[in-house]
C-alpha cells in the first residue's frame, strides 16, 4: 500500500469548485488504479501553540482547511498513475480555470502504513 496526503486551504467561497475539482481528480486517480480517495473539509480544525494545520499552510482570513489522501495499492501503479498525469492524459473534461486555491501553501507527501485496522 502506497498513500499520497496533502493539506491544504482552500477560500470558503471557492468550496464549490473545489469540490468539482477533486471529483474530477478522484474519479481520475480510480481509473488509474487508486484504492480509495478521500478529502475531507475542515469542521473544527483548533489553533495550536507551537504549530498547527492552519500555520502549515499559512491560511488565511476565510480560508477553510482541506485534507485528503488516496491510497494506491503499490509505489508502481502510483507512479505509473503520476507520469500519466505530467502528460496530460485523461484530462479531457477537467474543470477549467485557476485552481480554486494557492498550490504554493499545499502540503503534499507519500507515505506508506506502518500500522492499519478497521475497513
Amino acid at each position: 500500500m502506497y498513500i499520497a496526503c496533502a493539506v491544504l486551504a482552500v477560500p470558503e467561497d471557492k468550496r464549490s469548485a473545489y469540490e468539482q475539482a477533486a471529483a474530477f481528480m478522484a474519479d481520475w486517480s480510480m481509473k488509474h488504479g487508486a484504492l480509495e480517495v478521500m478529502e475531507a473539509w475542515e469542521v473544527d480544525v483548533p489553533e495550536g501553540k507551537k504549530t498547527d494545520y492552519r500555520q502549515a499552510v499559512q491560511a488565511g482570513e476565510g480560508e477553510k482547511i482541506v485534507t485528503g489522501w488516496v491510497i494506491w495499492p503499490d509505489k508502481e501503479t502510483f507512479e505509473k498513475a503520476h507520469e500519466a498525469m505530467a502528460k496530460g492524459e485523461g484530462f479531457e473534461g477537467h474543470p477549467g480555470g485557476e485552481p480554486p486555491f494557492d498550490g504554493s501553501r499545499l502540503i503534499f507527501g507519500m507515505f506508506e502504513p506502518v500500522l492499519t485496522r478497521g475497513r
